[in-house]
C-alpha cells in the first residue's frame, strides 16, 4: 500500500512541507506536536511506511558541503568562501566548490552531490533557479541561502538588507549635491533586484526621475565599468556619478575615466559595492558598501553545521547581517 504514496502525498494531506514530513520522519528536534500528530495522522490514513534504508543513507555523514557561487573569480565569493572553509574545518568538514557560471542546467548538475549523498548538505551564496526547482532537493538533505535568496524559499536565508544598501549608497550621492546619478547591476538576482529598489527609492525621496538611458544591467566585472564609461562619455550630458554593483565594476569606470583625463570624483563621482582589497588600493580609493562578506560566510557555514548535526531546524528565516557606508576619495 505504502509503494503507492510518496512523501511528497503525505505533505499534501497533511498540510505541510514535504522539508517538515522529513523532519517528523527522521525524529528532527525542533518539529511542533501539532505538525509531528497531523504527519503521523497524515502517514496512516495513507499507510505510507518510510524507506528504512533511504533513512539510513539520510544518516550517513560525508563530512563535505557544497558551496554553489556564480563567478569564482568574483573577489566577493572568494573572501566569502574562505571564511566558509575555516569554519568547516574546525568541525572536521570540506568544502566542494560548484562554480555555477550563472547557468541553469549547471546549478542543476550539482544537486546530484547531495541526491547521491556525496555531500551532507547545499550552500546557495549564488542562485540560478526558483526555489520550485530547488524544493524538491530539500529530501535528500538540507539546503540553505547566503547572500542571494529566492523569497519563496521555506529554508534558512543568510542575507544583507540589499535594499538598504542600495539606498545608503545612492542616498550618499545625493547628498553630495549629485542629481545625475547612473546605476549598474548585475543580473536579475535577488541582490541586484533589491538594490536597484533602494537605489530608485532614494531618488524618489529626492523628487528625482532617474533616465533609463542611465541604468546599465548585466555589468559584473572590471572591462564591463571599463566599458560603462565609455557609453557615458558618449553623452552629450552624462551622468555626474555612479553607483555600481561591485567594487569590480567600480574600479574599471575609475580607470578609464582616468584614461580619458576624468577627475575623480570632481567630474565623476564613484560608489562601489563590496568593500574588498581593491577599493583600498585603487587611487582614488573606492567609496563602497560594506557587507562584512567574512561575517556572511561565518553565519552561513555555522547555521549549515548545526542543521546537519541536528541542533537547529531548517525552517523558513531570514537571518539578517548589517550593512554600512564606507566613504573614501571617490566621492
Amino acid at each position: 500500500m505504502s509503494a503507492l504514496y510518496t512523501i511528497k502525498d503525505v505533505a499534501s494531506k497533511a498540510g505541510l512541507s514535504q522539508a517538515t514530513v522529513s523532519r517528523v520522519i527522521n525524529n528532527h528536534p525542533y518539529v511542533s506536536e501539532d505538525k509531528k500528530k497531523a504527519v503521523q495522522k497524515a502517514m496512516k490514513e495513507l499507510g505510507y511506511v518510510p524507506n528504512s534504508s533511504a533513512q539510513r543513507l539520510r544518516n550517513l555523514k560525508t563530512k563535505k558541503i557544497a558551496v554553489l557561487v556564480s563567478r569564482i573569480v568574483n573577489p566577493f565569493f572568494s573572501q566569502l568562501v574562505d571564511a566558509m572553509e575555516n569554519r568547516a574545518a574546525v568541525c572536521g568538514f570540506q568544502l566542494i566548490l560548484c562554480n555555477t557560471r550563472i547557468d541553469k542546467g549547471k546549478e542543476l548538475e550539482y544537486f546530484q552531490l547531495l541526491k547521491s549523498k556525496q555531500v551532507d548538505g547545499i550552500i546557495m551564496a549564488s542562485v540560478e533557479n526558483r526555489w520550485e526547482v530547488i524544493e524538491p532537493f530539500t529530501k535528500y538533505g538540507p539546503i540553505i541561502y547566503c547572500n542571494e535568496y529566492d523569497p519563496e524559499a521555506t529554508v534558512i536565508r543568510v542575507r544583507l538588507d540589499q535594499v538598504e544598501g542600495g539606498y545608503i549608497g545612492t542616498k550618499h550621492l545625493l547628498e553630495k549635491g549629485h542629481t545625475k546619478i547612473a546605476y549598474c547591476q548585475g543580473n536579475d538576482s535577488s541582490v541586484s533586484v533589491n538594490r536597484r529598489k533602494g537605489y530608485l527609492k532614494a531618488m524618489t525621496e529626492f523628487g528625482i526621475e532617474p533616465l533609463d538611458g542611465w541604468m546599465f544591467k548585466n555589468i559584473f566585472t572590471i572591462e564591463d565599468g571599463r566599458n560603462i564609461f565609455r557609453q557615458l562619455n558618449r553623452l552629450t550630458d552624462p551622468p555626474t556619478a555612479i553607483f555600481t554593483g561591485s567594487d569590480e565594476v567600480a574600479a574599471g569606470v575609475i580607470k578609464e575615466a582616468q584614461h580619458h583625463l576624468w577627475k575623480v570624483p570632481e567630474h565623476l563621482a564613484v560608489v562601489g559595492f563590496d568593500d574588498q582589497p581593491i577599493a583600498e588600493l585603487l587611487d582614488p580609493q573606492i567609496t563602497t558598501i560594506n557587507q562584512h562578506t567574512s561575517d556572511i560566510g561565518f553565519t552561513a557555514m555555522e547555521v549549515m553545521l548545526e542543521i546537519i548535526n541536528n541542533e537547529r531546524s531548517n525552517d523558513s528565516q531570514d537571518i539578517i547581517l548589517p550593512i554600512r557606508l564606507i566613504e573614501r576619495q571617490s566621492t
